[in-house]
């Protein structure tokens, strides 16, 4: 997990430089594994959060302020029981451990001074966060409570002994000698690769961090122990140490990397160079990992409304499925009324020859240019002219359906269509707002039910932010426009665009409307292959190569009335073929 020894090193340092002698004013549990102390301290106040989550477990400052439950969890009140007006004397770190001991002074029901340890252990799904009698070594509580038929090793109740977690027979780099550095590598599988191999002696070190020292060395990534000599060796140990030396010396370089969504990737406490084409965030190592987490936050809020919607999506899709399936069914079993036809007109033809009771009768085709004879099946309980009236009526009403069918297919694969280019919509949305736009689309169609959000959407309808389609610059100069959703898709094509500009858009695959703001003059035909890639991109077919994309002036693109958002016909177009891919999105500039 990123949050390794070397990172935990770095808040520690920097929670003693500014937390010492702080007192403890309030503690909060906003979710189950969270922890808040606000600590009031010579240099002012700060929110120290503490985390046991399973995959986000943490210990740093924060500026971020989150909302509590009406009532304090079990776990908050005896911490506010024990630690609320209690000073911190240090925090310590066993080791490169992802232990932290925060030791704090705090008066019992007697008045007299006591020692209290909230021991934040974090390690994955065993994470825990302990509170701890110094004098006793007993347990008063834990976030996560567990006995032996949970762990072995030792139980978390209160009045238990507290035992640390079990050690990993891990060397402590920070201590390392080369010839013991050398003697664990060489200890390894032959066929393991070395940042493995690095990773599992060494206590403290990420596997990111790991992957770090190799690449400092100047060796392939993908190197094996079989392949290391002497010089691989030397090389390795001169990496660890322009990592283990700073930190001994504790002058760390916290660095959290984004991709160019603001997406969080990934952080250290140093430095992370064997990963390019990533923004930075540098800094504090708190700071650095609050606006990471903070990131984390604001990602999983994006996927939890993308499920949200995804759910809604997938089962109007799976309802318009049936639909389309019925449909086409009665269209198949409508395709026989040209049969009930011909049988009717037989019968008609040949009433003097036939009489009631029969089950069947063959009669000359006079349709069929050889002549030959066909097989009409007859109900007996009927006379002639009967069975002829009822082929007829069959044939009529198989007319009918085959009308109607082919009217509600057309519009069940209309249906598909738009929700599938909602599901492309959602897929590459990355703000909340993207999201929210496209809801409040779904909510206008029907397709969400939400009576609350539709009223105030009618009332406001007027007062709602215009959407904002994004706006690159092409590398002829040329504004090239791209609709991130159906709503805008519909806004720019009939509300910005001009006659004179070119539309795009992937041929018959959901996507984004695109528009080149041509002024009026020809477009190079680089610009055109720029947007061209762009419509590839930000469609379903993003991960497609050879995309078609059609391109024509906007004034030959028209959107029916009563159509769908984001439906348009239009004519006269040509069509490109592209590789869309991200060094679209790197060569073009993005306008804010």
């Amino acid at each position: 997990m990123p949050f390794d020894g070397l990172v935990l090193s770095a808040v520690r340092q920097e929670l003693n430089d500014k937390l010492i002698g702080g007192r403890i004013d309030r503690i909060h549990q906003p979710t189950k594994d969270e922890l808040i102390l606000n600590i009031h301290h010579p240099g002012g106040r700060q929110r120290l959060l503490l985390s046991a989550h399973a995959f986000k477990a943490r210990v740093h400052t924060t500026t971020e302020s989150k909302e509590n439950p009406p009532s304090p969890p079990l776990f908050c009140m005896v911490l506010r029981k024990h630690l609320e007006g209690g000073r911190i004397c240090g925090f310590h770190q066993p080791g490169l451990d992802r232990v932290l001991r925060i030791e704090v002074e705090a008066r019992d029901e007697l008045g007299q001074t006591v020692k209290k340890l909230l021991i934040c252990e974090i390690m994955g799904k065993h994470s825990n966060i302990i509170l701890v009698n110094e004098a006793s070594n007993t347990i008063i509580d834990g976030i996560k409570r567990y006995s032996h038929t949970v762990s072995r090793h030792r139980e978390v109740l209160p009045k238990r002994i507290y035992l640390p977690p079990p050690e990993q027979g891990k060397q402590n780099p920070l201590v390392l000698t080369e010839e013991t550095f050398r003697e664990c590598l060489l200890s390894g599988s032959l066929e393991a690769r070395v940042a493995n191999i690095i990773q599992k002696f060494f206590d403290g070190l990420s596997p990111l961090i790991c992957r770090e020292i190799v690449y400092r060395s100047g060796l392939p990534d993908n190197l094996i122990l079989d392949h290391c000599g002497d010089h691989e060796l030397r090389m390795l140990w001169q990496a660890l140490q322009s990592i283990i030396v700073p930190a001994r010396d504790k002058k760390f370089k916290p660095t959290a990397l984004f991709d160019r969504y603001g997406k969080p990737v990934d952080f250290a406490a140093f430095d992370i160079l064997h990963l390019e084409g990533f923004s930075k965030e540098t800094g504090e190592m708190c700071s650095v990992l609050d606006c990471y987490y903070s990131a984390v936050h604001k990602f999983d809020q994006i996927n939890s409304q993308k499920q949200s919607l995804y759910q809604v999506i997938r089962k109007e899709i799976s309802r318009v499925q049936k639909k389309l399936s019925l449909h086409r069914q009665s269209l198949q079993d409508a395709n026989e009324a040209e049969q009930y036809r011909i049988y009717g007109e037989l019968l008609t033809a040949n009433l003097y020859r036939l009489s009631k009771g029969e089950t069947e009768v063959y009669l000359e085709n006079f349709y069929d240019p050889q002549g030959a004879k066909l097989s009409v099946p007859l109900d007996p309980q009927l006379t002639p002219v009967e069975n002829s009236q009822q082929y007829f009526k069959k044939y009529l009403k198989a007319k009918n359906t085959i009308t109607n069918a082919e009217e509600q297919l057309q519009k069940a694969q209309a249906d598909l269509n738009y929700l599938e280019s909602v599901a492309t919509s959602v897929d590459q949305a990355i703000t909340v707002s993207e999201l929210v736009e496209i809801r409040q689309e779904m909510i206008e169609q029907s397709y969400i039910s939400d009576i609350k959000n539709q009223i105030k959407l009618n009332k406001n309808k007027k007062e709602q932010e215009k959407p904002r389609p994004m706006s690159f610059n092409s590398t002829d100069g040329y504004i090239i426009l791209v609709g991130k959703n159906n709503k805008q898709n519909d806004y720019l094509t009939t509300k910005i665009a001009n006659d004179e500009d070119i539309w795009l858009h992937t041929k018959d695959i959901p996507g984004s409307h695109v528009i080149i703001r041509s002024g009026g003059n020809k477009v190079p035909e680089n610009t055109l292959l720029e947007a061209a890639s762009l419509a590839g991109y930000f469609s379903k077919a993003r991960d497609s190569s050879k995309v078609p994309v059609d391109y024509t002036y906007k004034k030959y693109v028209h959107k029916p009335k009563g159509a769908k958002p984001g439906y348009v016909i239009y004519e006269n177009q040509k069509t490109l073929y592209v590789d869309p891919g991200e060094d679209i999105l790197e060569k073009l500039a993005l306008n804010d």
